[in-house]
């Protein structure tokens, strides 16, 4: 897996997000996790390890940009909760439109290598 530079702010790790996804660099948005972090692909759907690559393979298959807004940055210590809106919207590979919405609530950690996500949840509001 290819090393990112260190991630120095919540906000830097979110917008490595958006243009990981929207450069449809796989093992970059990997990068930008913990190696036992886990991610929601659906409202009440926990994934890790092989799952988690997966979730992201299905989302970056679209072959459609995302949009981030961040809103909030919660820090504590070491720790932050991520508050961002994003959207998908397009037509996807199969000629459907695409519209995916919602609201992040990201858990993210900061370690020797920067902020990195612990817990990916992009429909946190749901």
């Amino acid at each position: 897996m290819p090393t990112t530079p260190t991630i120095d702010t919540p906000l830097a790790l979110q917008e490595a997000f958006a243009a990981r996804f929207n450069a449809r660099d796989l093992d970059g948005l990997l990068d930008l996790a913990e190696p036992d972090s886990a991610f929601v692909p659906e409202p009440g759907l926990l994934v890790t390890g092989e799952g988690y690559r997966a979730a992201l393979v299905n989302y970056l298959s679209l072959d459609l940009p995302i949009t981030l807004t961040p809103r909030h940055q919660l820090i504590s210590g070491d720790l932050a909760l991520l508050v961002g809106d994003w959207t998908i919207d397009g037509t996807g590979p199969d000629g459907s439109a695409v519209h995916l919405a919602g609201s992040t609530a990201d858990v993210a950690r900061r370690g020797d290598r920067g902020w990195r996500f612990v817990i990916d949840n992009p429909f946190g509001t749901a």
